[in-house]
């Protein structure tokens, strides 16, 4: 029975093939892993300064993990002696299988036998960069990456590796757990290591960059394991367009499939669906840091009428409601902030109390134990390199204690991504604040947040 438990935590790691190969040497040095790295070459003395092997009958035992970078050819055949000797897993990275210009035909003759090859040996791949566990420090990944060691965070997986090294720059203060390609999902795809993932508690919530589905099956089994284990499931799904399909099958060998239909039955199974990057980066971290919303009444403060506007114009058509205060939450906010300020919800305190910790976080407070399913500051801060962010700290302190007396959902939003730097996202993150960049991005992230909760509600699909 294949499974992917020594691959994703390995002991061990062994590398195969040249310049990519000593790729992995190195990034795993990076990295902090603890375990044991073999270099298996027939000739080198050394690869990315590490004494190799000659061949994998001479490793010490068989490699839980292997990162194979060698021609598609040579593959078939490091696959099947890793197979026959008993190691725990492989990333294929070598392209020119099922998603080859050269004959489709003869590409996917090649990927079958590849599949046979593996037997019950875990196999990622072909046709892609492999995985990083940060969780444990474990890489397979042949290429630079943006993140570090984490202690808890988001599983993000997809078919494409260009893409998942461009979220791991990120600084967006999101945790990462882990990053996987799955490339051309030839025996695991997105649904079975997603699964594989679900159980670890060190995982907050799951990200599925979806190019095609493989198995409905697989993403029906998922969606119930992560209900089970409380793991929310984001997905972003390609494929909307002619060109995106094509683009997919060229890419990955995928079949996209009708993205309506798709997108009826990821949502069915209470996967949350998002359009963009930037929607699906925050929307992780919003569910990571306060998890999903036990409905849809929002709340939102800011000091400045133009910010009021622009939130309310945002959240026009969507599945939001600014509920109004009622006359006695409107009171205990109008005795914080004085006779000047007109109470509403958007709620505009102005700047009369910019400054003044106490007063911020009285008027703070009355807002988020009003019931509110979540509350949104918006909060723009100076940019690190040029500005002193230190008369935004008085805020921040109301905010970090008005959110601990209310005890529900509560986010800080800048209006530009750029405008939430990533040393004051992680601080705000650290202190179970939600530190998102881009309005429409937070209200995105609560609908999708919403979505889950009620799913969760529902009697099984």
């Amino acid at each position: 029975m294949t499974t992917l438990a020594r691959l994703l935590h390995p002991r061990h790691v062994a590398v195969f093939g040249g310049g990519w190969a000593a790729n992995v040497v190195e990034q795993c040095r990076k990295m902090g892993f603890k375990g044991a790295v073999w270099p298996v070459h027939p000739t080198r003395e050394t690869l990315g300064g590490v004494p190799c092997y000659r061949s994998i009958a001479d490793l010490p035992e068989a490699p839980d993990a292997a990162f194979i970078g060698v021609n598609r050819h040579a593959t078939l055949d490091v696959v099947a002696e890793l197979a026959r000797v008993g190691a725990g897993g492989a990333v294929c990275f070598a392209s020119g299988f099922a998603e080859a210009e050269d004959g489709r035909e003869a590409g996917a003759a090649l990927q079958a036998r590849l599949v046979a090859a593996a037997g019950d040996m875990a196999v990622l791949g072909p046709n892609c960069y492999g995985l990083i566990n940060y969780l444990d420090g474990a890489l397979l990944w042949p290429d630079q990456h943006g993140g570090t060691r984490a202690e808890r965070g988001v599983a993000i997986l997809g078919q494409s590796s260009n893409m998942l090294i461009n979220m791991t720059m990120q600084a967006r203060a999101l945790p990462i757990a882990y990053c996987i390609a799955a490339g051309n999902q030839a025996q695991q795809d997105l649904a079975s290591i997603a699964l594989a993932l679900v159980r670890d508690p060190r995982v907050s919530a799951i990200g599925l960059h979806i190019e095609g589905v493989r198995d409905v099956r697989g993403v029906e089994a998922l969606a119930a394991a992560a209900r089970d284990a409380g793991k929310p499931v984001v997905a972003l799904k390609v494929g909307r367009s002619a060109s995106a399909q094509a683009a997919t099958i060229s890419h990955t060998a995928s079949i996209s499939g009708g993205d309506a239909a798709g997108r009826a039955f990821l949502r069915r199974l209470g996967i949350a669906l998002v359009d963009t990057l930037p929607e699906f980066l925050e929307t992780l971290k919003f569910l990571h840091a306060v998890g999903p919303l036990p409905g849809r009444a929002i709340a939102s403060v800011s000091c400045s009428g133009g910010e009021a506007s622009l939130i309310a114009d945002l959240a026009e058509g969507r599945a939001l409601s600014f509920r109004p205060f009622t006359p006695e939450e409107k009171a205990g906010i109008a005795a914080a902030l004085g006779p000047q300020v007109t109470v509403a919800n958007p709620l505009d305190y102005h700047t009369f109390v910019w400054g003044d910790a106490a007063a911020m976080e009285r008027a703070f407070t009355a807002v988020t134990t009003a019931g509110h399913d979540l509350t949104i500051f918006i909060l723009d801060f100076p940019r690190p390199d040029r500005c002193d962010d230190a008369s935004w700290q008085p805020a921040v302190e109301a905010i970090c204690a008005a959110a601990r007396a209310g005890g529900r959902a509560v986010a800080v939003a800048a209006t530009l991504p750029e405008a939430m730097p990533e040393a004051r996202a992680a601080a705000l993150l650290a202190a179970g604040i939600a530190p998102m960049g881009g309005l429409a991005e937070t209200l995105t992230a609560a609908e999708a947040a919403a979505h889950v909760a009620e799913c969760r509600a529902l009697p099984p699909p």
